[in-house]
């Protein structure tokens, strides 16, 4: 059963992301790759964003690379509960989307031995200047300790 609920989360992601850009991204996309990142200096959120897409396999999805950015500033994994931690990380800065909302029910539905780890986040996310809304590709050479440190983001 533990191994079902990462699979039936992982392959709803993985069917609603296209969906989900279509319907409702409207930003640009970056049009940066993992290779341009790394060649911000190193302390710099654009390296770090680099850093985390080339440890995890990753390539920049197109109008989506404000959620690699939450991983970056937030540390937060990948695992699905940590996935769901993030985004009650962001429902407490205070982010709105019917997407958000079906990932929290689903996930807290799914993942209710979890729930603490979500309430700690939601309430970290409550703590930390609104930052979900910045934008981040403007951000890129700026140091990531100086940017979590202003807006007040700590780690999930």
């Amino acid at each position: 059963m533990n191994t079902l609920r990462y699979l039936l989360l992982e392959r709803l992601y993985e069917f609603s992301k296209l969906p989900y850009r279509v319907l409702f991204k409207k930003k640009v996309a970056w049009g940066i790759s993992v290779k341009e990142l790394l060649r911000f200096e190193q302390h710099t959120l654009g390296y770090h964003l680099g850093c985390f897409l080339l440890k995890h396999h990753f390539t920049p999805e197109p109008q989506l690379e404000d959620h690699d950015i939450y991983h970056v500033l937030t540390h937060s994994g990948i695992s699905v509960p940590e996935e769901i931690a993030m985004q009650f990380y962001l429902f407490g800065n205070g982010k709105r989307s019917l997407y958000l909302f079906i990932v929290l029910t689903i996930g807290t539905i799914l993942f209710i031995d979890e729930f603490q780890r979500f309430k700690e986040a939601y309430t970290q996310g409550r703590k930390a200047h609104c930052f979900y809304k910045l934008n981040f590709l403007k951000l890129l050479d700026h140091p990531l300790r100086d940017l979590q440190n202003t807006l007040k983001i700590t780690h999930i």
